[in-house]
């Protein structure tokens, strides 16, 4: 069995990492864009255009699923990659948590990068999913980047930026970016207020990878012996986990039980 992610950075760690946790026998594709990113400051059809590049990478190595791992990717190009590569590959998209976030009645502000933040998508899913529940749409210009690099003071910088636009009242924050779920802990700290009820956080990777799994009809075999394969692939040439990917415990689960292939 071999899974493929692909993200415009380092944010398909999580997501990689809760696959290889869930089945550890499975090789693994990791497939992003060190040439083009950070993808959020580019237009649609300029995602779109990256992000099938990065795919087509991906899809040369035969794998049995493809997870876009990235919110951006997904919320702009998620129509075109299914065109381009269903039903022979099958696409799992990963789209900001709105939907389990707003089931605890909120409030809830939503971080996400500046091409997700406002996009007729996220505002199709606080219309359907958060009727009724206050919803504050946080840009988080940087940030992505910054945690990409694993930069330490713009990323202190942009996540102070962006709780000081996040509402005092708020008990849950969705991570609309999946890079954001390599500094979930940082983020706490900055938005969670003294003496509120414990700040609720809600990334994707988890479901991502059990929606994959789901899709081509494996189950999670968490006791599966560790032999998966890892490949990267760096805008569509091979490669290693970069040193910035290491700096992350995410990155260095992932180098420890993966053998490279």
């Amino acid at each position: 069995m071999k899974i493929a992610l692909m993200d415009s950075g380092i944010g398909l760690l999580p997501a990689a990492a809760a696959v290889r946790r869930l089945r550890p026998d499975a090789d693994l594709v990791l497939s992003w864009d060190p040439d083009g990113m950070p993808w959020g400051p580019r237009t649609p059809e300029d995602i779109t255009e990256r992000a099938l590049a990065v795919a087509e990478a991906a899809a040369a190595h035969g794998p049995d699923v493809l997870i876009v791992a990235c919110n951006t990717a997904s919320v702009h190009s998620l129509p075109e990659m299914r065109a381009r590569f269903e039903p022979d590959l099958p696409i799992i998209g990963t789209v900001p948590a709105i939907k389990p976030a707003a089931a605890g009645g909120g409030p809830v502000a939503i971080w996400a990068t500046p091409a997700t933040t406002g996009s007729p998508y996220q505002r199709g899913l606080i219309q359907e999913f958060a009727d009724g529940v206050t919803v504050t749409e946080v840009p988080c210009p940087g940030l992505a980047d910054a945690v990409h690099h694993a930069d330490e003071s713009a990323t202190e910088a942009a996540i102070a930026a962006a709780a000081a636009l996040t509402p005092d009242d708020v008990t849950t924050v969705v991570l609309g970016c999946t890079n954001y779920e390599l500094v979930a802990d940082r983020i706490r700290e900055a938005v969670q207020k003294p003496g509120a009820a414990p700040l609720i956080l809600h990334g994707s990777a988890g479901a991502v990878a059990a929606q994959a799994l789901r899709r081509i009809g494996e189950d999670p075999v968490p006791e599966a012996p560790a032999e998966g394969g890892l490949t990267v692939l760096l805008s569509g040439r091979e490669g290693v986990l970069p040193a910035e990917a290491l700096t992350y415990p995410e990155g260095r689960f992932l180098q420890a039980v993966s053998p490279a292939r």
